[in-house]
């Protein structure tokens, strides 16, 4: 059962951190290997420019283990993040840091859901309060991040939420990105 009923007043002294694939991009149940396989999804470039709006910081967070396993290198990684960013910007939306982490041990300090990636991003950005903090993901490892940092928890479900949206460490869930940044905008 979600924690939360409502979502607090949300201005510019909160953070948003994204989860990347089945977030942003469309969840393919395999890598994206390179920036030619990214695809945003339905309306999120709408959703990223209004949420641009609406936090002071909007980081994402992701766990990118195809580059540890050398099934892709780091460049095509750099890549499809370069060409995200310039579509995101083109659109008017904006994403002001990204923190991957490319490590195949589950416990790597800055692979979700733990903590590191949100720290190395309050460490460049000391503002971020992370009590004043929206994740937004579509594995469990999002949700216990948000759990992890004190954060609040959105659920966009795809191929990885089977059974999560009654989750103990999911707070509230959105059919997408977009269905979110409505959300904030009408209430």
């Amino acid at each position: 059962m979600p924690i939360q009923k409502k979502l607090p007043p949300i201005d510019l002294s909160w953070t948003l951190f994204l989860d990347r694939d089945g977030v942003i991009n469309v969840e393919t149940g395999d890598y994206i290997y390179k920036k030619d396989e990214f695809e945003f999804n339905p309306g999120a470039l709408d959703a990223l420019r209004h949420l641009s709006e609406l936090f002071g910081r909007m980081v994402v967070v992701t766990n990118q283990r195809g580059v540890g396993k050398g099934w892709m290198t780091l460049d095509d990684l750099l890549h499809i993040h370069e060409y995200m960013l310039d579509e995101i910007k083109a659109s008017g939306g904006r994403i002001d840091a990204i923190f991957y982490n490319t490590s195949t041990e589950d416990d790597h300090p800055d692979r979700k859901p733990n903590p590191g990636m949100t720290k190395r991003a309050q460490d460049m950005f000391p503002e971020i309060d992370f009590n004043k903090s929206i994740v937004v993901g579509d594995k469990l490892a999002d949700m216990q991040l948000a759990r992890n940092i004190g954060a609040i928890s959105v659920l966009i479900p795809s191929l990885h939420s089977k059974d999560l949206h009654e989750h103990i460490d999911v707070d509230f869930v959105f059919d997408s990105l977009f269905d979110f940044a409505d959300h904030l905008r009408n209430n």
